[in-house]
């Protein structure tokens, strides 16, 4: 993933005040270039939000007179997408709440339709529907209708209840299915984006929502069109590592009788960084054939000395009866950005059909250079 430098650093906050600067001459943007010079040791969201409050600063007066200098730097010459319009539409919704009127409220929700092909509002939408859920929704709704894949992705993606970076909506938790009709409405959308959309939106609603989740994929398999089936294994993908029955069955992976040998693993030590492979053998023991989602479970050990799994998917294959299969795989503890190993007992397992099937352990040695035993 680009760092935060290459998303919003100093270029995209000079670009922005100077799209602003051609729209509005007479402001002097004193904060707004302060900010630009101040990101440096900000995250992603926190340089967003600096750049949002440092138009919000520079740009005072009511809504309409900020929403008219937004529209127009977007009508004008100058560059005015890309990861500047995050902190963009963010001071539309925040200048919008703060005005407190249906007008400006509604307003804002076009302009974020309006500018979200320039990058995505799926961020800044998040501000409205926290204010007046029932107010955005309606609105949201009629989305699913547009012209534009943008503004129709924007109707799910905006709406997830878990979106990456994203403020959470504690309305939208609470009433998981107040989103349904948004995604029944967009689930065969011609637009490949979209659909990937709704599917991780549904994804998401897997997390704490199981049986409402595959109630809606169930329905949408029994009329389904040519993209339904890849949808719904993406929304399901969740389900099917945490071994969901109801999941699996409709992806067709049914109960087997079988036989697994394994997980042999090729090493009882890693190094930090280093690799560990292991082989697993399936044999389909029974009188039919079957088809296997096949995973693997690491259980990394955590700070106080406890485990906790991650799925990783391993193979899906179909077995006829008697038919064996042998897997191999290696897994990596090379130093990554999202996962902090610490050295001590780890464990693999391998999951077939959501069901575990043996438990192999094995050292990850600490680190070199670091002062704590393994």
């Amino acid at each position: 993933m680009p760092f935060a430098d290459e998303l919003i650093g100093v270029s995209a906050a000079r670009a922005l005040a100077a799209a602003i600067q051609a729209a509005a001459p007479q402001a002097e943007l004193p904060t707004l270039h302060a900010a630009a010079m101040a990101l440096a040791p900000l995250s992603l969201r926190e340089r967003s939000d600096l750049l949002r409050d440092a138009l919000l600063a520079d740009l005072p007066g009511d809504y309409d007179s900020f929403a008219g200098t937004i529209r127009a730097a977007a009508a004008g010459p100058l560059p005015f997408d890309g990861w500047l319009i995050w902190p963009v539409t963010t001071a539309i919704a925040r200048k919008a709440i703060d005005e407190s009127t249906g007008a400006a409220f509604d307003d804002a929700m076009r302009m974020l339709a309006a500018l979200t092909p320039r990058l995505t509002a799926e961020f800044a939408i998040r501000l409205l529907l926290d204010h007046d859920l029932a107010r955005a929704l309606p609105i949201v709704l009629d989305w699913t209708g547009s012209a534009d894949p943008a503004v129709r992705r924007l109707a799910s993606e905006g709406t997830r209840p878990f979106l990456p970076w994203a403020i959470r909506v504690p309305a939208l938790l609470n009433d998981p299915t107040a989103t349904l009709p948004v995604l029944h409405a967009l689930y065969r959308d011609d637009d490949e984006v979209v659909r990937r959309s709704v599917a991780n939106h549904l994804n998401d609603l897997s997390r704490q929502q199981p049986d409402l989740v595959t109630a809606t994929t169930a329905a949408w398999l029994a009329a389904p069109d040519e993209n339904t089936a890849q949808l719904v294994r993406h929304a399901l993908r969740t389900l099917v590592k945490k071994g969901n029955p109801q999941a699996l069955a409709q992806l067709g992976f049914h109960p087997a009788e079988l036989e697994v040998r394994g997980p042999e693993l090729d090493a009882t030590a890693v190094d930090f960084g280093g690799t560990i492979g292991f082989t697993v053998s399936i044999r389909n023991a029974g009188d039919e054939s079957s088809r296997l989602a096949v995973d693997y479970v690491m259980h990394h050990q955590k700070a106080n000395g406890t485990l906790a799994g991650k799925t990783f998917k391993l193979t899906t294959v179909t077995l006829a009866p008697g038919e064996q299969v042998e897997l191999r795989r290696t897994h990596s503890f090379r130093a990554i950005t999202t996962r902090r190993y610490y050295p001590g007992v780890h464990a693999l397992e391998v999951q077939v059909n959501g069901v575990a099937s043996g438990r192999a352990q094995f050292r990850l040695l600490a680190e070199a250079g670091d002062a704590k035993l393994d």
